[in-house]
């Protein structure tokens, strides 16, 4: 029997009552994933092509919970974030080239998502766009910063409940459902630019890069004092699984309602064209009711409230590592000053670009190229570290857990390639 473990005392286990409670970095990780950028890149699938790629919700989510049950296992096992393991197993300069790629990104997505929270909260409130996005910024900066860790990853597991709005959504419009199960289990795919470019963005958007720093960074914060104390037990092990399962899979399941339902209203309707979750939002209540509507865009806002602090945390992990400050939510800024004002600075860089009059669309797009340039060579490294037993001992990734992710690292890199090659 293993012995007990000071590993995540609050994610021994997860069965039994209390089980939200329970959950811990994954289900957030798996929440963020769909920021209003995903948003807006799944219901543009689904107003384009029908449900014509449904069928890719099935395949994105083994690929998800792979990568990012590698991550978390190398927080949990490792005790150190992504960046720091990068660091210490690669040459400097790929940990640099990634570190570019993933604050571009992150940036650009900051800045979109933030445009979109408060272009949806102008549809429900007539206050200024602009006034909304300072807003949404100096708060989601100030809590981040201010209030503690403990309460902060509390307020996030809860945001999480944002989600239901998509699913509340799916069962209020009027959907196929024989249609449905019929493109989900059968794929078809035509070998065109437009779907492949789909498909870059739907992968781009589910599995991204600022999610791996994230989780590995936040198992290390849910460590009891915020140090390693040895190797985690299996028990514990099969907790963190299942709280990734959790995450990835509530993702994915998003990810289906808001392609289903962008389908079933927007395509069905003659709308084939969708730059912005806002711009889903509104399109959506014509065809679908006020209440889906209403529903779509308070989701909006939740899940960006959940997704902004996520993006600017993981810069800052990212930076911090990078350059060996100290770094931490678990800690006040008088204790990680740097590592705070770049989560600061990354709140201010997307308030900028937005203030500087830029295109959400032009931002969701760059984002996007960013996100799927740095996703193939960053799960590669995931590969490579997840299944090192000088890192992580006895409890290194398995076979099924390598084929799985080297499997999204070559779908993630030869996707672009296919594009330059296609009709």
């Amino acid at each position: 029997m293993n012995a007990p473990s000071p590993h995540h005392p609050r994610r021994g286990h997860l069965a039994g009552q209390g089980y939200f409670k329970r959950l811990g970095p994954g289900i957030v990780t798996g929440a963020a994933d769909d920021d209003p950028s995903g948003i807006g890149t799944y219901s543009q699938v689904g107003a384009a092509f029908g449900l014509q790629l449904v069928w890719t919700t099935l395949v994105a989510l083994p690929f998800a919970i792979a990568v990012q049950e590698a991550t978390a296992r190398l927080g949990l096992g490792s005790g150190r974030g992504l960046a720091s393991l990068i660091k210490a197993n690669f040459r400097r300069w790929v940990l640099f080239v990634a570190l570019v790629l993933v604050v571009g990104a992150n940036t650009f997505n900051i800045g979109a998502d933030l445009g979109s929270m408060a272009a949806a909260t102008n549809l429900l409130v007539p206050i200024p766009p602009l006034v909304l996005v300072i807003a949404f910024g100096v708060g989601i900066a100030a809590l981040e910063i201010v209030v503690p860790y403990r309460r902060y990853s509390r307020i996030l597991r809860w945001l999480c409940v944002s989600l239901l709005s998509y699913v509340v959504v799916l069962f209020v419009v009027d959907v196929a459902w024989s249609d449905v199960a019929s493109k989900l289990f059968v794929p078809r795919f035509e070998f065109d630019k437009a779907q492949i470019a789909a498909l870059i963005a739907v992968f781009g958007t589910t599995i991204s890069p600022y999610l791996f720093f994230w989780q590995t960074s936040e198992e290390v914060e849910e460590l009891n004092d915020g140090t390693p104390h040895g190797a985690p037990t299996r028990g514990q092990l099969a907790a963190m699984r299942g709280d990734v399962v959790a995450g990835m899979s509530s993702g994915v399941i998003t990810m289906f309602a808001i392609m289903v339902t962008a389908a079933s209203t927007l395509h069905t309707g003659g709308i084939t064209t969708i730059g912005t979750a806002d711009e889903a939002a509104q399109a959506l209540e014509p065809l679908a009711g006020r209440f889906a509507g209403l529903l779509f865009t308070l989701g909006i806002v939740g899940t960006g409230l959940l997704a902004v602090p996520v993006l600017a945390g993981s810069t800052s992990y990212a930076i911090a590592e990078t350059f060996g400050w100290r770094e931490g939510l678990s800690l006040k800024m008088s204790q990680a000053r740097a590592f705070y004002w770049v989560i600061l600075g990354s709140m201010i860089a997307g308030m900028v670009m937005n203030v500087a009059g830029l295109d959400p669309v032009r931002g969701l797009y760059w984002s996007a190229i960013l996100n799927g340039v740095a996703a193939p060579p960053l799960i590669i490294m995931i590969f490579l570290l997840a299944r090192k037993r000088s890192i992580l001992g006895d409890n290194a990734s398995g076979k099924v857990s390598q084929v799985v992710v080297l499997l999204a690292a070559l779908l993630s890199a030869a996707l672009p390639v296919v594009y330059l090659f296609a009709r």
